[in-house]
């Protein structure tokens, strides 16, 4: 396995596992599986509201981590390289609250069975879309194997 392919798996494998836990804490230890009350108009439910909190951890994580571990000799300037990474999470952050929406609220699974479904087709999605737009060289070549 290549190098940056691993490196790649492994900070990818790592921030995946960081949103997960995060989700399942702020899901079940903080909101107790229950809708947030935030106005009376405004009630969202705890797995929309897990999602988007462990979101706004893992983005920067996740960004950082890609660009000075994985992708290190990408030459896009930072600037050009956040935008472009911010567009492929604001994807997966739509992807990911489409899927919990579907899952929990119309086929009444498990929140936690949902978002572990959700985050295989939101990685293979994010894997492909970082490969072939953020972090490529360029020359247009691709930086993962």
């Amino acid at each position: 396995m290549p190098l940056q392919t691993f490196r790649y798996a492994a900070c990818g494998g790592g921030n995946t596992v960081l949103d997960f836990a995060l989700f399942v804490v702020i899901h079940d230890i903080i909101l107790h599986q229950q809708p947030l009350h935030i106005t009376d108009a405004f009630v969202p439910k705890a797995h929309s509201v897990a999602v988007f909190c462990s979101f706004f951890v893992t983005f920067p994580i996740g960004f950082y981590l890609n660009r000075y571990v994985v992708f290190q000799e990408a030459k896009a300037s930072k600037r050009a390289q956040l935008i472009k990474y911010f567009m492929v999470v604001m994807f997966c952050l739509v992807l990911n609250y489409g899927f919990m929406k579907f899952f929990v609220e119309t086929l009444n699974w498990d929140a936690k069975l949902s978002k572990l479904i959700t985050m295989v087709f939101v990685v293979l999605f994010s894997y492909l879309a970082q490969k072939h737009f953020t972090f490529k060289l360029d020359d247009g070549t691709e930086l993962i194997d």
